[in-house]
């Protein structure tokens, strides 16, 4: 008999890792907490929300499930994975302390202070006036305000100098935009260089890298417009080298497991380290304790592993075991949202041309339920259209014609997504 799996969440990230999922002889089962439409047609979707830990646990118990499989941020910091174990069910995924990482930016950059990781310079501050303080004896120029908690990715505020940078605490800290994850902000400078995105299988002592991916936050072309979760990713990133990639194994990802378990934490589950790679080498802006939301919807299908297989072995202890396998083709994700997005926006739009697109191309729902008019929009991000190539350019272009097929009102996508990648 096969296991039988739990996610949590209700992005394309989870539709994607459900599809995955869904691939292995191993899996009998898949249960989703929420879920949404994409998900529904794969999976058991569960009425369960991400930070009802009593209720997650209560459905894992009486859904009899093998493996939770962590795949997005705020369960864990919840102790999701901490009750769980304590109740004998298989985690991949970090415990609550471990998770710490991802849900205190404050805690991340001591961290990466005392275990040698190379970080922007900045202060950490849970008084406002403080903080402005420090902003206004800086010198006048470019910065970030961060707020250290959970923001949906949202949280991170880059400044052209003091004017923006009080603004952006005053958003943070006074007016609350980001609710309890603005308690503590962290004040850095920025750092100039382009953006990577690393991921990587870890059992608490040994940890597998994954293809490179880079994705597009703002929500406009260009990089313009206000931060996103996301609205597109393609992998592998051209730009990092061997070389550059074994660099980040060692001084990030290696250390980040190593200080782990010399604190008494070990870091099991995926890590995601948002890198700068700047003239002066590699800097981690950021840790996440999760899969990344695009950059999962264009390595799943990527993955010639068994997913099931890593993520049991690696909740075991036994990462090393497993044989971990990618294809070469690239993937380029085109993320389709509602008008309006990040901002207002809104629900309800019957979607059409799903049965239009490739039969090769992956079109993983998000902001999505069925009604009895069928399936409709129901947020922000509502699809992620992927495709593979043999370039980064031809699965571009395979990826914007579909997107192309597909229609609901006032949908809107980023049309340079992956634009002038060689590959």
């Amino acid at each position: 008999m096969g296991a039988r799996v739990l996610l949590v969440g209700a992005g394309a990230r989870e539709h994607a890792i459900a599809w995955k999922l869904r691939q292995s002889p191993r899996v009998d089962e898949i249960f989703v907490a929420p879920g949404n439409g994409g998900t529904a047609g794969l999976a058991t979707n569960v009425p369960v929300q991400p930070k009802d830990i009593e209720g997650l646990v209560k459905a894992a118990e009486e859904l009899r499930i093998d493996l939770y499989l962590a795949t997005m941020d705020d369960p864990q910091p919840l102790g999701l994975v901490d009750r769980l174990t304590a109740a004998g069910i298989l985690c991949y995924g970090p415990t609550a302390a471990a998770a710490r990482i991802e849900s205190s930016k404050a805690w991340a950059k001591a961290f990466m202070a005392k275990h040698g990781i190379r970080t922007a310079a900045g202060r950490s501050f849970t008084d406002y006036r403080d903080a402005c303080r420090y902003v206004e004896s800086l010198p006048d120029r470019p910065m970030w305000v961060k707020a250290s908690g959970l923001a949906a990715g949202k949280g991170a505020i880059g400044c052209t100098g003091h004017a923006e940078a009080l603004n952006a605490l005053d958003i943070a800290m006074v007016r609350r935009d980001f609710g309890s994850a603005g308690d503590e902000v962290v004040v850095e400078e920025e750092l100039r260089g382009w953006e990577t995105s690393a991921h990587a299988f870890c059992d608490g002592k040994t940890a597998v890298m994954m293809p490179f991916a880079s994705d597009y936050k703002r929500a406009g072309d260009g990089d313009i417009g206000l931060n996103t979760g996301g609205m597109g990713a393609y992998s592998p990133t051209s730009a990092v080298t061997g070389e550059l990639a074994a660099t980040i194994k060692a001084e990030v990802v290696d250390r980040v497991l190593a200080g782990m378990a010399a604190e008494g934490h070990p870091f099991a589950g995926t890590l995601f380290p948002g890198l700068m790679v700047t003239a002066n080498g590699v800097y981690t802006l950021e840790f996440n304790a999760r899969f990344g939301d695009p950059e999962t919807q264009v390595l799943m299908p990527r993955l010639e592993s068994d997913l099931f297989e890593i993520c049991d072995a690696a909740a075991r202890g036994k990462l090393d075991t497993v044989e971990v396998r990618w294809s070469p083709r690239p993937a380029v994700g085109v993320v389709i949202a509602s008008g309006g997005y990040p901002a207002t926006y809104k629900l309800g739009y019957i979607i059409e041309g799903l049965d239009a697109v490739d039969p090769d191309v992956q079109v993983f729902q998000a902001g999505t339920k069925y009604d009895p008019r069928g399936l409709v929009t129901m947020g922000g991000r509502v699809l992620t259209v992927v495709a593979q190539g043999a370039t980064v350019a031809e699965a571009r272009a395979k990826a914007y014609d579909n997107a192309r097929r597909v229609r609901f009102v006032d949908s809107f996508y980023r049309k340079d997504i992956a634009s002038g990648v060689e590959s």
